[in-house]
């Protein structure tokens, strides 16, 4: 992974996760082990989609650039509808909190969205390719 996408790897995950740790620490205070338990599962749903698909979205813009936009949307989208969908399966589950799972999943994305906008803002990336020294035209 270049070093331009490990960086945005990292200034999205971080804060997610720390988001994530103070979650879980309000859930398991708030609903105990249950809670806790919820919040670690939507940090790691989160962190588990939003890197996959910030990976796809890095492979995408050094193959295909022209596709980027659209993939980018593209990927917004269908995250979205995943997390909608994990929220419908878990939606009757005993195994945790539920409402520390929705209300975790909620904050981590809405975290890791204005990270990953962040890291991109701050991001010193060319849009030009600059011509190679020594290369004939």
């Amino acid at each position: 992974m270049p070093s331009n996408d490990a960086r945005t790897l990292l200034h999205t995950a971080i804060p997610t996760a720390a988001v994530g740790a103070i979650a879980t620490v309000i859930a398991g205070v708030i609903g105990g082990g249950k809670g806790a338990i919820g919040a670690v599962a939507g940090t790691l749903v989160v962190l588990l989609f939003m890197g996959i698909g910030l990976v796809v979205l890095q492979r995408t813009a050094r193959s295909l650039p022209q596709l980027f936009q659209a993939m980018g949307l593209m990927l917004y989208v269908a995250q979205l509808l995943l997390l909608f969908i994990f929220l419908a399966v878990f939606k009757n589950t005993t195994l945790f909190d539920f409402k520390a799972f929705a209300f975790t999943l909620l904050a981590t994305t809405v975290v890791w969205v204005a990270a990953q906008a962040r890291a991109y803002m701050k991001a010193k990336i060319m849009y030009v390719d600059p011509e190679k020294t020594g290369s004939k035209s």
